[in-house]
């Protein structure tokens, strides 16, 4: 088998990592531990991009109107007090310049995803609401997935209420994004699908996924991370070869490198890194 080596490197990685890779419209051609849950990070935003996409296509929401910046919201656990965001924690200064003031919901989302922004997925879930989030991954086909708060929702945290994900349910959301691009799926209207790839593909921090793949190479991603953690999912676009999708779930001392998410020496990092660059060599032989 073509992932035999890679295997037999990763039994001797500490802690859980977890991998899907397989074309769109196939079963994969390699998985591991593919329905071990994680920490989702900030892997979880890309249901909230989408969930905030149906709301617009059923005119619930104005993609284009401004929305209300405010660092205060409201907790998953009844009765806790609003929660707020902590700038130094946060990836994305010029969604901070707009606090107190007021931004149109696709720049908030574009924010979401190229620079991570935590204030900017807070917005959005206030404006969308969790049981929104939920229904995507039920359309995804996501068997393990969820999103029960927003991010620094301490309170809800320490009452057990998490967000957690699979290689294979964030394959599936991506794999669903990508298929809804081209004809009618579940997930959004197929130009909604292909705005969102596009959202996707102008991300930023690519020293994870991105960094296995030849220079110039499309994939629309998202990444996260926390310390221990370091996650990373898209969808492959090769010049030669139909496309595949990529999922790695890494929960293991190798995911050290601070909230920046930009430290390409992080061993984490390296290891995705090279589990895409296997991936993308056998961009032939996927079936």
């Amino acid at each position: 088998m073509i992932f035999d080596a890679l295997d037999a490197h990763l039994d001797r990685v500490p802690g859980t990592v977890s991998a899907y890779v397989g074309r769109l419209d196939t079963p994969p051609t390699w998985t591991r531990h593919p329905d071990a849950t994680h920490y989702a990070a900030s892997t979880m935003k890309v249901a909230v991009l989408v969930a905030l996409h149906r709301a617009a296509e059923a005119g619930r929401l104005d993609l284009d109107a401004p929305a209300p910046v405010r660092n205060e919201f409201d907790s998953a656990l009844p009765g806790a007090p609003r929660f707020s965001c902590a700038q130094h924690y946060d990836n994305d200064d010029t969604v901070w310049d707009r606090a107190g003031g007021a931004a149109p919901l696709r720049w908030l989302a574009e924010r979401m995803i190229v620079r991570s922004s935590n204030l900017a997925t807070n917005v959005i879930i206030d404006q969308v609401g969790l049981p929104a989030v939920a229904d995507v991954w039920a359309r995804a086909g996501a068997r393990h997935s969820v999103t029960g708060r927003g991010i620094e929702d301490f309170a809800a945290r320490d009452a057990g209420i998490t967000n957690l994900v699979t290689a294979a349910d964030l394959a599936a959301l991506l794999g669903g994004l990508a298929r809804g691009a081209a004809r009618p799926g579940p997930l959004a209207a197929p130009e909604s699908c292909a705005a969102m790839l596009d959202t996707l593909a102008a991300q930023e921090h690519r020293e994870d996924l991105a960094a296995g793949l030849p220079a110039g190479t499309r994939i629309a991603h998202k990444n996260g991370w926390v310390r221990g953690v370091r996650h990373g999912v898209g969808v492959v676009a090769p010049d030669d070869a139909p496309p595949y999708v990529i999922a790695v779930c890494t929960t293991t001392d190798a995911a050290d490198g601070g909230p920046s998410g930009e430290d390409v020496e992080e061993d984490a990092c390296r290891l995705i890194a090279r589990i895409s660059r296997e991936a993308w060599n056998a961009r032939h032989n996927l079936t």
